[in-house]
């Protein structure tokens, strides 16, 4: 009895006739499509290859010459750049969570001027603000953008870090692509 719910089920024995009725759909949407198969393949019946002209090996070396992930050589001959157009420059903007040491009491203006000193290409500082911890304790959060292909994020924790005097971690409170 468990078994007999499955001899109603027809879903996958009129699968072709779903995929044909949305073919037909985005046909009427778009217009047809150059070259489309109408063969449908489902798993309960096999369905044979069309009967056609054997494949030359002139057609074999071009099946071969596509690139399907799209180099840059070829998007570079078919859209060539316009001239005076500035480059897309991806940047990240993040938001930096500066702990200083706690013994002795960090000197947070001390802290901030030593986090902005640092001078890296690519990257610009934001607004500032200091955060309760607890127990009196203050953190740092700074925010900055960073263009992606001048540094990640790891060497901008790195130069922060070599503050040891001052700094105890770092941490990012916030990653966003801009």
């Amino acid at each position: 009895m468990a078994t007999n719910f499955l001899a109603h089920e027809k879903i996958w024995f009129d699968k072709f006739k779903y995929d044909d009725a949305e073919r037909q759909f985005y046909e009427r949407m778009n217009g047809p499509v150059a070259g489309s198969s109408r063969q449908h393949v489902s798993p309960m019946r096999q369905v044979e290859p069309p009967a056609g002209k054997a494949a030359t090996a002139a057609e074999d070396d071009e099946d071969d010459a596509i690139d399907l992930f799209g180099s840059d050589d070829e998007e570079d001959r078919r859209q060539p750049k316009k001239a005076g157009r500035p480059a897309l420059v991806a940047k990240s903007s993040i938001l930096l969570d500066v702990k200083p040491v706690s013994d002795p009491a960090p000197d947070m203006a001390q802290l901030e001027a030593c986090v902005r000193s640092i001078q890296l290409d690519g990257l610009t500082w934001g607004g500032s603000k200091l955060v309760p911890v607890g127990y009196g304790i203050r953190k740092l959060q700074i925010q900055c953008v960073v263009e992606d292909d001048k540094g990640g994020t790891d060497l901008l924790e790195e130069e922060i870090t070599k503050f040891e005097e001052h700094v105890q971690s770092v941490d990012i409170a916030a990653f966003n692509k801009i």
